[in-house]
């Protein structure tokens, strides 16, 4: 490490961008979406491409291997190494231009597909291979695999949308691959250097090897493992596929563009700075028809039928996945029109210029499955909505597959074979017998339309007799493969997982020609040294002009670097010491587990949309992420990092900008949740380190809003005035440019009891009896908030009752202080369980108040009868008065006799509401006033999360979260009505826009008749 620190530091003087050492960032970046690990020797972070042309200079000057990487969403492990890894996610990641016109757009590597397909899309334009992992996966790396997607049976795979690539050699030198005719191929060969000696060395291995290319590449279109050197052979001219020469001649070829060759080389070839992609034509029009079937068999041998009718996709989700999903809080619904408990669904989608057309497709083919017997159940899909619904399930298919709880998961390493369709159902049968015989059992999904399955057999890589079963299960997978004529990869490449097979799959010649490749461009193997193939010894390199002889035919000796069943993130050496934990991790099996639910798929690194991660949007820093912060929490209770530190401060540094947002809960579809984590981390931080005093503030805040009513109004002065706001700052760390909440000096409960004096008992009741459970900041800062939820009630035909309960615990809980959060559990399932055994439901306003008895009661106190009962009975207002009008078949609402509120109203939702229950309770209940438009924003969070954005040193990045989707969204509104529930999101939205937003239940009880 201290030559690390050395190269480092003189590196760091070329580059304007940042170089990263220490242990923690290194860890990060050991693992990707594979089942392997690798600690790079340090990660770069360049702002421009001058900073990566000085990245590869430097590591060629001292001869250090070398791995870009872009979302680190690789399945096969292509962006792990012991390498400088440098990091294009970052700063690397603009359009560069888009040329609507010719249809073709100019991107960094670092450019996320859904961004491009975003900016797109108004000029009716596409990305073509739309793969699955399209909100995190970058372009760089699409070109690294040679991606493709879910309508790769229409638009094929990456190397048919890159038109040509600005890449960077191994030594440092600069080369643009581009489209050249038969002229322009013989100028380059003659060109002096390396860029010269390239063009000659692949032309002349592809003539020389031409037979064998033909003979070895497999014929299926989803083929992406090697060298694509076979797109090179038919375009060989007639003079020259018979005529091999030396390598320092000159080829005969008709076109040739070198960007072939880099596309799917996997970062062994060189490092992109800029690409241009074709872009395509988006349809004007889709439909889906969803097909279930009782096995997978009988769903492959309707595929064969179904891609003879010309659509567009044909995508396979298993019964696993199903599963998966419906024990998902967050995708359960996706699966609403599923008809009992299918084996398989194959989704199939048709494209045309008219809704008519593929709605008339879709019905074909219903009739044709039903003339056919193939099948059960026919779900069609023609709304914008249900489609995005089919396919929001389907792309969450790996990371569900991967929630299924244990040791043993559903991984990849055989997962994206590819055989011609028309063998696909004896294929699955064959697949099926080999898990069987294996005693395990394995998850299907994909890419039906092309026959390229994900096959993803269930093992333990801790244990030693199933590490076994992953070798035994690949050899005979890429026997299978050989028997059906297809590809080891359709999709994922090669990376460590299928390296050491290539000599045998593509034979000798062929593997040796790919080495041949290899050592022209990268003679050192310093180029993501491992991958695909290292270069030919020195004493194959048998002369020739560009040092590459005739000995190359021979076979190649040298065994493959990486094995598949060596460097597991996860082996039989992997061992997590137990951890006394304050939280109740039995859901989840451990602490460990818990942590171990991230399987690196990099969901939570989008960059638009839903709520996960608020904190990686802003800062675009993976240590920010989801991932991030579980990779790190990992590598501590591995052992990876010293055990201390857990209460490290660069720990703190790592888990402090998680916002306890609980979007990972339900927008990651392996259900990481980091709230939980962070809690945990907390106590364990603070046991070791103490309570620091503004913790204790916040975590008390019912104490604090007790004193500040009494104290009003000179409380309020002193939270507003800049003198009481700097010396907060100074003394507590909370930020003198937030104004605290102002407290009421008479207090809900205060106004609630004069309430019932004055109406003198004759309270109304017809309905039964609710209890209204007021939190701190309905009660001392917000009384109006639960003045209007008792007036709806009531309206509504009920009794409202207060508890006697405690603060929630929610303060204390995201403050670390898991003790005094559990004694306010007990407390309250103590103070609700009378009401609860007596029917009585309970229901509140605030959600991350009331949703603790919905959900973190369970973790602080385990999952007891009364904890249960508790969390049964609650509900939040809207979604209890909604219920209640479903069951009365919308009398309720009738009863309310709501009066009209002309206008739009928007609507932003609590990050906790939307990942437990979701926003319709709340859009429903706002529907009933008269000719009022309700519209849910699709924003995320809103930024101050409770007590995060008060403090000092989260205030920029709290603003800058706001200014993602929510400030925007209502500037682009001025004058509209604005309904926020959460008290947090309603102070952060009044500080940065002004304007007076309000609760919803305030909304509707406005539209009450006097």
């Amino acid at each position: 490490m201290q030559l690390a620190h050395e190269l480092v530091s003189e590196l760091s003087e070329r580059i304007d961008g940042t170089v990263c050492v220490d242990d923690m960032t290194r860890q990060l970046y050991s693992t990707d979406a594979s089942i392997y690990r690798a600690t790079p020797i340090a990660v770069v972070f360049p702002r421009h491409a001058d900073d990566v042309a000085a990245t590869v200079q430097f590591a060629a000057d001292n001869g250090l291997p070398i791995l870009p990487r872009g979302g680190g969403t690789s399945l096969e492990g292509q962006t792990v190494n012991e390498a400088v890894v440098i990091d294009c996610s970052r700063h690397l990641n603009q359009i560069l231009e888009l040329n609507a016109e010719e249809g073709w757009a100019r991107v960094q590597p670092g450019v996320v597909q859904d961004a491009l397909r975003r900016a797109a899309a108004p000029y009716g334009l596409d990305f073509g291979p739309d793969t699955a992992t399209a909100t995190r996966a970058t372009l760089g790396g699409m070109i690294g695999n040679n991606s493709a997607g879910a309508h790769s049976i229409v638009h094929g795979k990456t190397i048919d949308h890159v038109l040509d690539l600005r890449c960077l050699l191994a030594d440092g030198s600069e080369i643009t691959c581009t489209p050249l005719d038969a002229a322009g191929l013989q100028g380059k060969q003659r060109v002096d250097g390396l860029e010269g000696r390239l063009y000659r060395t692949v032309a002349a291995v592809v003539e020389r090897h031409a037979d064998a290319i033909r003979e070895r590449f497999p014929k299926v279109m989803r083929r992406v493992t090697g060298y694509n050197l076979d797109a090179f052979v038919d375009r060989m001219s007639n003079a020259s596929s018979n005529s091999p020469r030396a390598f320092d001649a000159i080829g005969g070829f008709d076109s040739f563009n070198m960007a072939e060759l880099m596309v799917g080389s996997e970062a062994t070839l060189a490092v992109f700075l800029d690409a241009k992609v074709r872009l395509v034509r988006l349809p004007s029009a889709t439909a889906l028809g969803v097909a279930q079937f009782d096995d997978l068999v009988t769903a492959m041998e309707a595929t064969r039928l179904i891609v003879e009718t010309q659509p567009s996709a044909v995508e396979l989700i298993d019964d696993l996945m199903i599963r998966q999903a419906r024990a998902h809080s967050g995708l359960a619904h996706l699966c609403d029109y599923v008809e009992g408990s299918p084996k398989a669904l194959l989704i199939t989608e048709y494209s045309g210029e008219s809704p008519a057309f593929v709605a008339d497709q879709v019905d074909k083919l219903r009739d044709l499955l039903a003339r056919e017997r193939l099948g059960f159940g026919f779900y069609r899909a023609t709304g914008t909505q249900q489609q995005a619904d089919v396919w929001q399930l389907r792309k969450a298919g790996l990371a569900l597959m991967l929630s299924l709880k244990g040791d043993a998961k559903p991984i990849a390493f055989v997962e994206d074979t590819a055989v011609p369709v028309d063998r696909l159902p004896e294929y699955v049968a064959r697949l099926q017998d080999v898990v069987d015989r294996h005693d395990t059992w394995a998850g299907f999904y994909g890419h039906a339309s092309v026959g390229c399955l994900h096959f993803r057999p269930v093992i333990n890589l801790k244990e030693a007799g199933d590490v076994g079963k992953l070798r035994s299960i690949a050899e005979e997978v890429r026997d299978l493969v050989v028997e059906f004529d297809g590809a080891l990869a359709g999709e994922h490449g090669d990376g460590r997982t299928r390296t050491e097979y290539l000599p045998g799959f593509f034979g000798q010649e062929v593997y040796s020609a790919f080495r041949q490749i290899k050592t022209a461009f990268d003679p050192e193997g310093r180029m993501n040294p491992g991958n695909i193939c290292d270069p030919l010894s020195m004493s194959d390199r048998n002369g020739g002009a560009d040092g590459i002889g005739v000995s190359a035919r021979r076979p190649a000796q040298t065994p493959p670097r990486y094995l598949i069943d060596t460097d597991l993130r996860y082996g039989v050496d992997y061992h997590t010491p137990p951890l006394a934990t304050q939280l109740d991790w039995t859901p989840e099996g451990s602490f460990s587990g818990a942590v171990e639910m991230c399987n690196g798929n990099g969901a939570c690194r989008k960059t638009e949309g839903g709520t996960m991660c608020p904190s990686y949007m802003v800062t675009r820093s993976e240590e920010h992420s989801t991932r991030g912060r579980a990779n790190a929490l990992r590598a501590v209770i591995a052992g990876q990092l010293p055990s201390a530190s857990l209460t490290s401060e660069r720990l703190y540094q790592v888990m402090d900008l998680c916002l306890e947002c609980k979007a990972c809960k339900s927008e990651c579809p392996s259900g990481v949740d980091m709230a939980k984590l962070k809690y945990e981390f907390l106590a364990q931080y603070q046991d070791a380190h103490g309570v620091p005093l503004r913790a204790r503030l916040f975590a008390n805040a019912d104490r604090v809003g007790r004193w500040g009513s009494r104290l009003a109004p000179i409380s309020n002065w002193m939270g507003a005035s800049p003198p009481g706001r700097w010396l907060n700052e100074r003394l507590l760390g909370v930020s003198a440019r937030r104004h605290l909440p102002t407290f009421v000096r008479r207090t809900f409960e205060q106004r609630f009891g004069e309430r019932r004096r004055a109406a003198a008992g004759n309270t109304p009741g017809d309905r039964g009896r609710v209890v209204l459970f007021h939190d701190t900041f309905m009660n001392y800062n917000v009384p109006t908030v639960g003045l209007a939820a008792v007036r709806v009630l009531e309206a509504a035909g009920f009794e409202v009752v207060l508890a006697k309960a405690a603060c929630c615990g929610r303060p204390m809980l995201s403050n670390g202080l898991v003790g005094a959060a559990a004694a306010a559990a007990r407390a309250n399932v103590a103070a609700l369980m009378p009401h609860v055994e007596a029917g009585t439901p309970i229901v509140g306003c605030e959600p991350s108040c009331l949703l603790m008895l919905r959900d973190d009661y369970r973790d602080l106190l385990g999952e007891s009868s009364a904890v249960r009962k508790v969390a049964e009975a609650s509900f939040m207002i809207d979604e209890f008065l909604v219920s209640r009008a479903r069951g009365a078949e919308s009398e309720l609402e009738l009863q309310l006799g709501l009066q009209p509120r002309p206008g739009r109203l928007l609507v932003h939702g609590h990050c906790h509401q939307k990942a437990l229950i979701g926003m319709e309770p709340t859009m429903e209940m706002l529907r009933w006033i008269p000719e009022l438009e309700p519209v849910a924003l699709d924003t995320g969070c809103c930024g101050m999360a409770g007590s995060f954005g008060y403090k000092a040193e989260h205030y920029d990045t709290s603003m800058a979260i706001g200014e993602l989707s929510l400030f925007p969204a209502l500037r682009n509104e001025p004058g509209t009505g604005v309904a926020v529930s959460g008290i947090s999101c309603r102070h952060q939205v009044q500080q940065a826009l002004g304007g007076s937003p309000r609760h919803p239940i305030e909304w509707l009880a406005d539209a009450l008749p006097d």
